[in-house]
């Protein structure tokens, strides 16, 4: 029988979908497993065969703990709300939701393909309703939250209410907004409503505030950092400008020791780990209050370093410093309005970056040194960043370079509080061999002591206080998008009010435009029936907001980031709607216990669903307050571009060869137009791109060769292969073991689809192992296996539990190829054997496997047998096959147990005939003898 593996793929793909073979029970009596893939954003490109490599790897997990006897969790979904669907729907009008629909319909059909195990009965897709329900509750839970600084958790609201009730606010100690005031309980019961209100806000873990945001005027909306690159959009390439906004925030900074302390409990690269480390970015210094001459201001700064407070030479205001607009001079104000229009032109990422640009504005105001009460030029400079600490620096040029350098550009004075160093090339910033120097009460201290010193008195003028100060800011959680979470708001004189949970889902509304409104209002603006009756409790339309019981609903949306914060608890028990999840399925699965995506989610996706898990566990929701035990990031599966070369004339192209010399600026070209010898078709390359539809192409013995340079495979590098063709011509077995086979997992590795014909090739010769020949009958006997059979088998499982353990995906495909090689030439088709094999394979090839388990006679799928279980003995040597020598010189071997000692080895050789054939009757002088090694009789 022939190995058709489109027609087997495809018969087992169907059984396992009928059979749900892969479903999960909540209530097993076997030990839990949960494997989580990171879930895709399903995009109208579709995949392409970089995107199953960290699907495959979990994949094969997952199979191999169902086979070690667990029950195994392994779901999958669609992380569905987004803007490239949003950004279509403007372009042609056609609702997000068909879109996403559609492209999610292409993304199920290539994932089964490619012979997942995923329990689509938990599928989730954030973009649906009974989905961001959820979402919308965890939403009110945190906003009906604040955090108490001497429990260290989240609590309800209604204990800091009681707290204001009793005891006012003076003894209070919650993370809350800076600009607080002290009040008593009666003038707490005295406030209004909305005073009440006002001042909740201030404490609550998800407030309203006037923040700095990315905003992008050609997408209308507010962008993550992580949506900018290079200072535009990386949707588009658009500009993005610095703006304040109302904006809803979640108050993650409560939490950032917890994010900090967490990381130590939890199996995740270390990479990833610093990356949370450094954006936590936790440092223990000081704040210093600096009064503002002739202003009744004063500017707070955070600093590590007070033993160099006497270095202050200028203060540097970030140019969004709300303090700005209120110290600078008329004379300067031109000059400061102009830099900070310039400075909202670039993202903070850009200005922390670019080290090598150096500007900044003079406000024309002057600080006050809390000790010597000098006068200190205050400027403003890009450097530093309003969301960073208090928006604001003292400058220190002798001990920190970016000022050195601000202060060397601008002429400002350097003054050098560092004994015995030279500071007229750099700045100094060696801490350890600090000696501080010109600094009253700290001359001659070394860093550490002149620190305590300036600190504690700072404190006793009341001019700061020993702190430690955190780089992670509040999170930004509205977007002024269509295509995302509603929130479950709506407003009563400006304050912003919850929606009961029991009306929850609150749904999209249908709108004609999906851009903002003439008026500048986000896209839901747009719709009609958007307005809330606190009465009906349901949406109606705006026109009845008049109406006393009617008011207006949030016209922002929440980011992508909040739908994908608790999925993988949804997973747990996604068709419950009553509760988020039941306590029943919380505790049995607890957490993910191995969880693989990509590296750059590390202080995105990461940061905030731990975040969310370590609020919802103050909570009392989840058991656990880290959602996963191990994280794995895949490395990539990088793409061959190809280039076509445009000459400076813009209008001839030049072949690879012909280039030098000439000033050409290399073009994608999309590779399925190159074969392989690099040689482009011209004609089709014309049709793609008919702006070249005339172009002169210059050629090289009659063709066009392109460049070549691995990359990044991408739909907009032209370089992506798509998995459909591969499994069409080579199957999905073929492409899961080259996938693996291509490397460890954690690394990127370049695609050579011409590499695959050596898994296509291995899969052929496993299945000519089960039969006379590839197109003949079922060969497998019931014969006792050889012992070499035996030890390869075993020598096999051995190895592929080990690499399976480490994740070493790459060394067990060459495992498996070895193993049918070492077998083939044993001529060994026992079932003993044969049975255990398929099992093995079974992770990595399932397909192949399933057809041969049931050709040996299984009615059950392979999926759940037991994985064979190693031994020993099998791979003890019990006999030595020695060489048998003459004078130094080997003339044959001879198999003889380990067991025998020195001298019953020296009998035996003596006693066999070639040995007396060799010796013609001679008595030898001597037999050398090492057990377990060699024999050599001396003549």
């Amino acid at each position: 029988m022939q190995y058709n593996f489109n027609e087997i793929e495809a018969k087992w793909q169907k059984y396992w979908a009928e059979h749900q073979t892969f479903k999960a029970e909540n209530d097993s009596e076997k030990e839990k497993f949960y494997v989580l893939d990171m879930f895709p954003y399903p995009s109208g490109a579709g995949l392409h065969v970089g995107h199953p490599l960290g699907y495959i790897a979990s994949d094969i997990y997952a199979r191999y703990k169902r086979h070690k006897g667990f029950n195994v969790l392994h779901p999958q979904g669609y992380d569905s709300f987004g803007l490239p669907a949003e950004q279509y729907a403007i372009q042609t009008g056609q609702h997000p939701a068909v879109t996403t629909a559609a492209n999610i319909k292409t993304y199920r059909r290539q994932l089964d393909q490619l012979g997942f195990s995923f329990d689509w009965s938990r599928e989730v897709r954030t973009s649906s309703p009974e989905y961001y329900k959820w979402t919308q509750w965890i939403f009110i839970q945190i906003f009906n939250s604040w955090y108490n600084k001497d429990t260290n958790k989240a609590e309800d609201i209604e204990t800091l209410i009681s707290k204001f009730s009793s005891d006012g606010n003076i003894n209070v100690n919650a993370v809350c907004d800076d600009d607080i005031e002290p009040f008593t309980a009666e003038e707490w019961t005295a406030f209004s409503d909305v005073k009440k209100q006002e001042l909740l806000l201030q404490y609550r873990l998800t407030y309203l505030a006037d923040t700095e945001v990315n905003w992008c005027p050609a997408l209308g909306t507010v962008l993550a950092n992580d949506e900018i690159v290079n200072g535009v959009s990386e949707r588009g390439g658009h500009p993005v400008v610095r703006k304040k906004m109302t904006q809803w925030s979640m108050r993650i900074s409560a939490y950032a020791q917890r994010l900090l302390d967490g990381l130590a409990k939890i199996d995740w690269p270390q990479p990833l780990k610093d990356s949370q480390t450094n954006w936590i970015g936790r440092s223990q210094g000081a704040s210093a209050v600096f009064n503002v001459k002739d202003h009744d201001e004063k500017i707070e700064v955070f600093t590590t370093r007070t033993d160099t407070i006497f270095g202050v030479s200028f203060m540097t205001l970030a140019p969004e410093h709300e303090m700005v607009s209120r110290i600078t001079t008329a004379a300067q104000k031109a000059e400061v309005e102009a830099y900070i229009e310039a400075t909202a032109k670039r993202s903070e990422r850009d200005r922390m970056a670019d080290v090598k640009t150096i500007s900044g504005a003079f406000t024309g105001a002057y600080a006050e040194h809390p000790f010597t009460k000098e006068p200190i030029p205050i400027w403003i400079g890009d450097y530093v960043l309003a969301g960073y600490g208090t928006g604001a620096v003292m400058s220190v040029p002798c001990g920190d370079q970016r000022d050195y350098d601000f202060a060397k550009h601008f002429n400002i004075d350097i003054p050098n509080v560092f004994e015995g160093v030279d500071i007229s090339e750099e700045a100094y910033a060696d801490k350890d061999k600090t000696v501080i120097a010109n600094s009253d009460f700290l001359n001659g201290l070394p860093y550490k002591k002149a620190m305590k010193l300036a600190i504690y008195e700072l404190e006793k003028i009341g001019h700061g206080e020993g702190k430690i100060n955190y780089r992670l800011r509040d999170a930004v959680f509205s977007r002024q998008r269509y295509w995302g979470e509603p929130f479950p708001v709506y407003y009563v004189d400006g304050m912003p009010q919850m929606i009961s949970p029991e009306h929850l889902p609150i749904a999209l509304p249908e709108v004609e435009k999906y851009l903002p409104t003439e008026t500048g209002e986000p896209p839901l603006g747009n719709a009609e029936v958007w307005a809330w009756d606190t009465v009906a409790n349901k949406v109606v339309n705006n026109s009845e907001i008049n109406n006393t019981t009617v008011f207006p609903l949030e016209l922002n949306t929440m980011p992508g980031w909040a739908g994908s914060s608790q999925y993988f608890n949804r997973y747990m028990d996604p068709h419950n709607s009553e509760e988020i999840f039941s306590q029943k399925a919380i505790n049995y699965w607890q957490d993910v216990d191995l969880y693989i995506g990509g590296s750059e989610h590390a202080t995105g996706h990461l940061l905030y669903s731990r975040f969310w898990q370590k609020f919802m566990f103050d909570k009392g929701l989840v058991p656990k307050d880290e959602f996963a035990k191990k994280l794995i990031n895949q490395g990539m599966i990088t793409g061959t571009s190809a280039f076509v070369y445009r000459d400076e004339d813009g209008k001839t192209l030049v072949s690879k060869g012909l280039i030098d010399g000439r000033n050409v600026t290399p073009i994608h070209a999309d590779v399925s137009l190159v074969n392989s010898s690099d040689e482009l078709d011209i004609e089709g390359f014309k049709n793609w791109l008919p702006e070249y539809a005339d172009a002169e192409f210059i050629l090289e013995d009659g063709e066009y060769t392109v460049g070549r340079e691995v990359e990044k495979m991408s739909k907009s590098k032209y370089n992506v292969v798509n998995p459909d063709a591969i499994c069409e011509e080579y199957g999905a077995d073929s492409l899961r073991l080259y996938e693996m086979f291509l490397g460890p997992l954690e690394q990127s590795k370049p695609w050579n689809t011409a590499g695959i014909t050596g898994t296509h090739s291995f899969l052929k010769k496993l299945w000519r192992q089960f039969h006379t020949s590839e197109n003949a009958s079922f060969l497998v006997n019931e014969e006792e296996p050889s012992k070499e059979s035996w030890k390869t088998l075993h020598k096999t499982i051995k190895k592929v539990e080990e690499d399976i353990e480490n994740f070493s995906f790459n060394t067990s495909v060459s495992t498996f190829m070895i193993c049918v090689n070492e077998l083939s030439s044993q001529k060994c088709y026992s079932r003993k054997v044969l049975e255990s094999l398929a099992i093995l394979v079974s992770p990595y090839a399932p397909h192949i496997a399933e057809e041969l388990w049931s050709k040996l006679g299984h009615t059950e799928s392979i999926a759940t047998a037991p994985f064979p279980k190693f031994e020993e003995k099998y791979l003890v040597e019990s006999s030595k096959e020695y060489p048998i020598s003459f004078n130094g010189k080997m003339k044959f071997t001879l198999e003889l147990s380990l067991t025998l000692s020195k001298d019953e080895i020296e009998a035996a050789v003596m006693a066999n005939e070639k040995t007396q054939q060799q010796l013609q009757g001679r008595e030898p002088k001597k037999v050398i003898v090492v057990p377990g090694k060699i024999v050599n009789i001396v003549g």
